[in-house]
């Protein structure tokens, strides 16, 4: 049910992608009434058409059959392109929304790392483009349903430059009551610094170790390396600006070294699916931060090889 602001404020949103992300917190706003469209490949066209889009949840589960359009038919523009794919596919995610972008419209990406602001301000210009990010765990399952595998399910945004705009304003209108854990922010950068910090580090562990959060944190010495991983990469993101939010990292080293936690990062997942691995993204980029930044991170300059090897080796098995 629409609940009565969502009758004045009614927003024309572009799903770019379907998968474990866009298809979780699009799917709960459409089944909360919120205009929706998914921008789709035509594989995962083909499993909305005959199966809908599935949602299993311990929020509750879902089955829609949501409105959904490919690339070669996208001709009409919209309010807000929520941008929910890997930043490998970022590129061709641009080309493929160019036709959706009007003279208002807001392009909010979700996408892991910082890299693809500046990409999609070059693109579309800085006034079209608002921060934002995601936090949940979730997959794919073989039958193409989105698995959500915890209570988490939260979308954070605001102004690149900090503040309440209007937009913003809006936009939280819309995302209120539609399922899931909505919050705009007046300093989003901050945040988005603050999911790195957490996604790096728990890349790193779970890639180098192989294992899970709890596994590394019950081997010998392992509770001393994920606080050294946890050390380095927040010096890193220190020297870009970042101001130290204790409680934020008092709780993100309490989470990565539960012992009876069976975590593990989208980066690890991939890796032991054998699909492509967001490294460049998530540890290259803060590599590439630490070196200007004449800092000594030997921690995070050992997985980001570690995933290159691993890059290497699925290239050489796709030729």
């Amino acid at each position: 049910m629409v609940d009565s602001h969502q009758k004045e404020i009614i927003m024309r949103i572009l799903v770019v992608g379907a998968g474990a992300t866009g298809g979780y917190f699009g799917g709960r706003l459409a089944q909360a009434g919120r205009d929706v469209t998914f921008l789709v490949r035509p594989g995962r066209a083909k499993t909305l058409e005959q199966q809908g889009l599935q949602i299993l949840s311990p929020q509750g589960n879902l089955t829609l059959h949501p409105q959904w359009v490919t690339a070669d038919k996208l001709n009409q523009t919209y309010d807000l392109i929520l941008l929910t794919v890997k930043a490998f596919y970022l590129e061709q995610a641009m080309s493929d929304i160019a036709p959706a972008v009007g003279s208002d419209t807001v392009v909010m990406p979700i996408l892991n790392g910082f890299r693809h602001l500046e990409t999609l301000t070059a693109r579309f210009g800085a006034a079209a483009v608002i921060g934002g990010l995601c936090k949940i765990a979730s997959t794919l399952d073989e039958q193409g349903r989105v698995v959500h595998l915890n209570d988490l399910h939260l979308i954070a945004y605001g102004e690149l430059a900090g503040g309440r705009s209007d937009r913003i304003i809006q936009i939280e209108q819309t995302f209120q009551g539609a399922g899931f854990t909505t919050h705009a922010s007046d300093d989003i950068i901050s945040e988005m610094w603050e999911k790195w910090i957490l996604l790096a580090s728990l890349g790193t562990i779970t890639c180098l170790m192989r294992g899970t959060i709890g596994q590394t944190a019950r081997a010998d010495g392992g509770e001393a390396f994920a606080l050294a991983v946890i050390e380095e990469i927040t010096s890193i993101l220190e020297a870009q600006g970042y101001r130290r939010n204790q409680p934020f990292l008092n709780q993100t080293r309490g989470m990565l070294t539960d012992k009876n936690s069976t975590m593990t990062s989208s980066m690890y997942r991939d890796m032991i699916g054998g699909n492509p691995v967001e490294a460049d993204q998530i540890l290259g980029d803060l590599a590439r931060l630490a070196d200007k930044a004449g800092l000594s991170t030997p921690l995070l300059a050992a997985a980001r090889t570690h995933m290159s090897v691993y890059q290497q080796s699925r290239a050489a098995d796709d030729a």
